[in-house]
């Protein structure tokens, strides 16, 4: 059985995906054995937890942003009664 090392280093988004496309990959073209499989799952299903709180996270400041904005004046010039 091989030891993986974990980064104490949280993934990014892209890395966390790239791996997740990995395994689904492996997962689908590969012989292996269920201790094998059972572990990429295991590890597919966290880096699926991941990928959605950095979403929704993302979503909430993508939130935040427009809101900060909608409630801000809009400049002089565009303030002319046209939208």
């Amino acid at each position: 059985m091989s030891t993986q090392k974990i980064s104490k280093k949280p993934l990014t988004f892209s890395e966390a995906m790239a791996e997740l496309e990995k395994i689904t990959t492996e997962l689908e073209g590969e012989t292996l054995d269920l201790d094998q499989t059972i572990a990429k799952f295991e590890r597919g299903l966290e880096l699926s937890q991941q990928l959605k709180l950095k979403l929704k996270n993302v979503e909430q400041r993508v939130e935040k942003i427009r809101k900060k904005f909608d409630a801000a004046e809009p400049p002089a010039e565009l303030d002319d009664g046209e939208t």
